[in-house]
């Protein structure tokens, strides 16, 4: 096991070793020209504004779907383009417009949650993949999820009500 691990290393080595040809010698000019003068016209990013970046569903009950419009602005100088949103668990589940928002515009993304199997409080985060600056926006949703009868030990088992031979007068 060590003769391999050595062995491996020496190889990785000889790899990144062996490389001779300078990065920079294989910039073509004419490239170089036409990236300047893209970012020279291009004042800005996009930026993602919320209206709020949390929701609160109050209390609900366990086995509800409920859905918020979170809606957002580009407050930046380029399109805006969502890429991809993803909830911090399955039950949580974003949909959005995948068409770019032009400067000034509003987007809205559509934020559900399934509360089946998922009693008490619930903190849920959705992670957006955007072309901002950060590159990532979060929003976040919660709710107090009420149990389903019977999916938690409620009540008393004990029949405190039926009187127990030769304790007439009081119960156990």
């Amino acid at each position: 096991m060590k003769k391999g691990f050595l062995m491996l290393a020496a190889v990785a080595a000889m790899v990144f070793t062996s490389c001779k040809e300078n990065a920079a010698d294989k910039v073509n000019a004419e490239n170089e020209k036409e990236v300047a003068e893209r970012d020279a016209n291009t004042s800005g990013a996009p930026a993602m504004k919320f209206e709020e970046d949390m929701h609160d569903f109050g209390t609900i009950n366990e086995g509800d779907v409920v859905e918020h419009t979170f809606t957002f602005e580009n407050t930046g100088d380029a399109p805006l383009v969502v890429s991809n949103a993803k909830g911090s668990c399955g039950c949580t589940v974003p949909t959005w417009s995948k068409e770019p928002i032009a400067p000034g515009e509003k987007g809205e993304m559509v934020v559900k949650f399934n509360s089946n199997g998922k009693p008490n409080n619930q903190m849920k985060t959705v992670r957006i993949t955007a072309n901002t600056e950060s590159g990532q926006e979060t929003i976040k949703i919660k709710a107090f999820v009420t149990p389903k009868a019977g999916g938690a030990a409620t009540g008393n088992p004990v029949n405190n009500t039926a009187v127990q031979p030769g304790h007439e007068g009081h119960n156990h």
